[in-house]
């Protein structure tokens, strides 16, 4: 492999891993302080009314966000209510729509307070397959740094 090709490839690769590797890292936190320091609550699957939404894997979601929830001061009818939220959850999900969340499930979750159409599942909900997931993505973006660090030695070494 000429010299050129290898730091370029290396770069990339290296670039690429990196910022899936902080991607990883974001998200994970994001998530875990949602489901310690979030509100959690009871959200129902909801049926798409776009047919392209069905193609998302992440399921639709609606709950009811508590008024604390930094909802602006409107009439004194709305006080005391909560706000519904549509929202699709962060993290892990498969593929493809698992059959066990047709429209009308209730689903455990945890929204933040502050912004309320972040959600994630509960940590039972996600299940396994969230840890799988996690760590797969963090092992591309391993491979992915260590296959440029090695393109970019063996560009250097020359």
């Amino acid at each position: 492999m000429e010299t050129t090709t290898a730091t370029v490839g290396g770069a990339i690769l290296a670039l690429f891993g990196g910022a899936l590797l902080l991607w990883c890292a974001v998200e994970v936190r994001l998530r875990h302080r949602v489901r310690r320091r979030g509100v959690p609550t009871v959200a129902t699957v909801v049926a798409e009314s776009d047919p392209r939404g069905e193609l998302d894997s992440a399921p639709l979601l609606s709950y009811t966000a508590g008024s604390s929830a930094g909802s602006s001061a409107g009439s004194s009818a709305a006080e005391g209510c909560g706000q519904l939220v549509l929202t699709r959850p962060r993290g892990h999900t498969p593929l493809r729509r698992p059959p066990g969340l047709p429209p009308g499930t209730p689903v455990r979750i945890s929204y933040d307070p502050r912004r309320p159409t972040l959600a994630v599942l509960a940590a039972v909900d996600g299940g396994p397959g969230a840890v799988v997931a996690d760590l797969w993505w963090a092992g591309l973006g391993l491979g992915c740094l260590a296959a440029g660090a090695v393109l970019l030695l063996a560009a250097a070494s020359r």
